[in-house]
Formats: C-alpha cells, sequence, structure tokens
C-alpha cells in the first residue's frame, strides 16, 4: 500500500494542481485560480515587465505602494481602490466570548480590524462576469 501512495505522490509532484484534472481528483480550474500567492516580488516582476523600470526601480515603487497603503490603515484612514476595493479599519467594541472546548466565559478587548470590501468590478471579473469599470 505503500508503494500505490508513493506512486500518487510522485504524480502528483510531477504534475502540479493547477495542470491536474477531474481524472486526479480535483476538478478542472480556470486559467490563473490555481491558488497561487502573489507576492511583492510577482507584483515588483510584473512592473517591471508592463511599465519598463529597472527591477530596482520595480521593488522600490511596490514597497512605496504598499507602505502607503498600510500608513493610512495604521492610521485609521479608509484606503479605496477604484475597481478594486475599499480597506477599512473597523473598531470592534468589549464583549464576552466563550472558550468553545470549557464553556468559560472571556473577555474580549476592544480592537482595531482591518477588512477588505471588493468592488462590484471585482466580484464581477472573479465570477466570469463582463462590467465595465466603476470610478
Amino acid at each position: 500500500m505503500a508503494d500505490h501512495r508513493d506512486t500518487s505522490q510522485q504524480a502528483q509532484a510531477a504534475n502540479p494542481p493547477e495542470e491536474r484534472g477531474r481524472d486526479e481528483g480535483e476538478p478542472a480550474r480556470k486559467q490563473g485560480m490555481a491558488g497561487k500567492t502573489v507576492t511583492r516580488a510577482d507584483l515588483s516582476e510584473a512592473v517591471y515587465h508592463q511599465v519598463g523600470l529597472s527591477r530596482t526601480e520595480s521593488a522600490a515603487l511596490v514597497e512605496t505602494v504598499l507602505s502607503e497603503i498600510c500608513t493610512c490603515l495604521a492610521n485609521g484612514e479608509t484606503v479605496k481602490l477604484s475597481s478594486f476595493g475599499s480597506f477599512v479599519v473597523r473598531s470592534k467594541g468589549r464583549r464576552v466570548g466563550r472558550n468553545p472546548k470549557t464553556g468559560v466565559e472571556v473577555a474580549i478587548e476592544p480592537r482595531q480590524v482591518m477588512v477588505f470590501k471588493p468592488s462590484n468590478v471585482l466580484k464581477a471579473r472573479i465570477n466570469g462576469e463582463a462590467v465595465e469599470d466603476e470610478d
């Protein structure tokens, strides 16, 4: 039985999830929907290829944009990116929670949380619908 598992693992390693189809236990996915995580390096590389800045300048540009977004959010400001969505800082009040394992009540202190609200344009793109850009 261990041989079967090894063969299956080898097949999966040779055939990454984004290339596997329904016959291998996963539903077929649309191109680009394979669950890849986009990193700062990926964003910098995209800027390098599409804008034409040097790799160093592209990395600096991405860092500057992300830093500005972080600074605004840390100051409690809303960051709205047209046709993408909004990052909003919300205040959550003090409340009583319960430990699910023991049932003991625990005080949860007030805190700030950040939420992302996607725009209708982004929602439509995710769902494969055609929608004009909003401003």
